[in-house]
């Protein structure tokens, strides 16, 4: 499985076992099956991101309120709608969700303005990469 938005996002051995390990025992590890085969991935994690918590060129709508994070989502090219299956998902376990991405990933930009979230500014990652922050708050 890799990712189609961006290919140069992550290098091949990102994320590792270990990384997705660390998801699933925190239990915010999730597979994506289409007709019993695996399609997808991708992790939701409660706050805080070490990551998140400085921003620059922005703020985030609210840096009060505790929140998930989406990360890490992965799927086959030819499997279409997985970025609607994840936020249908995710949103009805929280209502104040953040994620990021490379500036690069056009598709990635796409969806996640299709899907309400507001730019907030630029996160550096611990690696000292930088990528563009989102969040979205429902009530």
């Amino acid at each position: 499985m890799r990712q189609s938005g961006n290919m140069h996002q992550w290098g091949d051995d990102y994320p590792s076992e270990e990384v997705l390990g660390v998801d699933m025992q925190g239990r915010g590890g999730y597979v994506i099956e289409d007709n019993g085969s695996l399609v997808g991935y991708f992790a939701f994690l409660p706050s805080p991101e070490p990551t998140y918590a400085k921003i620059y060129d922005g703020e985030w709508l609210d840096d009060r309120l505790p929140y998930h994070v989406i990360h890490r989502i992965a799927s086959y090219p030819n499997v279409h709608g997985i970025f609607k299956s994840i936020m249908d998902f995710c949103s009805s376990l929280e209502t104040n969700i953040r994620i990021d991405t490379h500036q690069d990933n056009k598709i990635m930009q796409y969806n996640i303005a299709k899907h309400g979230f507001a730019y907030c500014g630029i996160i550096c990652l611990l690696s000292g990469d930088k990528r563009l922050a989102y969040q979205r708050m429902k009530e």
